[in-house]
């Protein structure tokens, strides 16, 4: 197995995990307020893995991971609850999908990349699978839940982006710690202002906020930030579409839901959306950093030590 090949299998984990979320949420913490549960499971990873690290962030970095947190974490989260709240599940995964064609987009901006009209047919290709599997007849869309769904989506594209643009000097694990801390240290005075009292956690509450904490969170975004880093945001991100495949192929096995032609017709689309984008374009899809670049990096490593 190559090196490569192994990268995108040990990234292809993190959006299979994630799409356990819906299932175990559902199951076990349907009485917790949204926002809440997204602090609850980022903030107590963050500060594990701080304790794990004992590293805190400076210069520069001290703003840089609030700045990463707040867009991976903290809006996203947030404009992802208003589009859920506001739109059916369906329409809102379906809106989530664009954030793979959103990354191609900012990554010529901000990296340089390039952009072929190949990536954009994939992309849009991926946004056609996750409506054909996600969505019902009928399906209703409103603008403010259709608008936050776009801007979450933006969000953690921005995010990604930026996580690959900045190049922290730091291992996985410590940038995993600051940004997760970040995020959730952000949504600390959303839920103290917004969301309703916690109910106390029998057992299986404890159980299920430890998978999304410990393992959806803690392990799982160092997983995402190793993927970025290593394949780049536009073959990482396209695994994201993942997420939804994973969440439908869980509710047939294990809760007994329908998985009918339309939803396989969208799975495949799914997997040929993948497959596309996973196409290398000779330059490991980023441009090769320029010596002043590489000469800049290398003194925030020296600053930062």
């Amino acid at each position: 197995m190559t090196s490569r090949t192994s990268d995108l299998l040990i990234t292809a984990l993190v959006p299979a995990i994630w799409g356990s979320t819906y299932i175990v949420t559902t199951s076990f913490l349907q009485g917790y307020p949204p926002v809440t549960l997204v602090m609850l499971r980022a903030l107590p990873a963050g500060l594990l893995l701080l304790l794990f690290v004992r590293e805190l962030p400076k210069g520069i970095w001290a703003l840089r991971v609030f700045v990463l947190g707040a867009l991976n974490f903290s809006v996203f989260a947030s404009m992802l609850f208003i589009s859920a709240q506001r739109l059916p599940g369906g329409v809102a995964a379906t809106i989530g999908a664009v954030q793979p064609l959103l990354v191609i987009l900012l990554a010529r901006s901000l990296l340089g990349d390039a952009l072929r009209t190949l990536d954009i047919v994939a992309a849009c290709a991926g946004i056609a699978g996750v409506a054909m599997l996600v969505l019902t007849p009928g399906a209703a869309f409103d603008r403010v839940g259709v608008m936050a769904g776009l801007a979450g989506a933006a969000s953690m594209a921005l995010g990604t982006v930026l996580n690959r643009k900045w190049a922290a000097p730091v291992s996985m694990v410590t940038l995993g710690a600051w940004q997760l801390s970040a995020g959730g240290l952000l949504l600390v005075p959303v839920v103290l202002l917004v969301d309703a009292p916690v109910p106390a956690p029998d057992t299986n509450d404890l159980l299920a906020l430890a998978w999304l904490g410990l393992v959806g969170m803690a392990f799982a975004y160092v997983i995402w930030l190793r993927g970025i880093a290593r394949l780049g945001p536009r073959i990482a991100t396209s695994l994201a579409l993942l997420s939804p495949l994973t969440a439908v192929l869980l509710g047939w096995l294990l809760l007994g839901q329908t998985f009918d032609a339309m939803q396989v017709t969208g799975a495949l689309a799914i997997v040929g959306s993948i497959g596309l984008l996973q196409r290398d374009d000779g330059r490991g899809n980023l441009p090769a950093r320029s010596p002043a670049r590489s000469s800049r990096i290398q003194g925030q490593k020296s600053e930062f030590r």
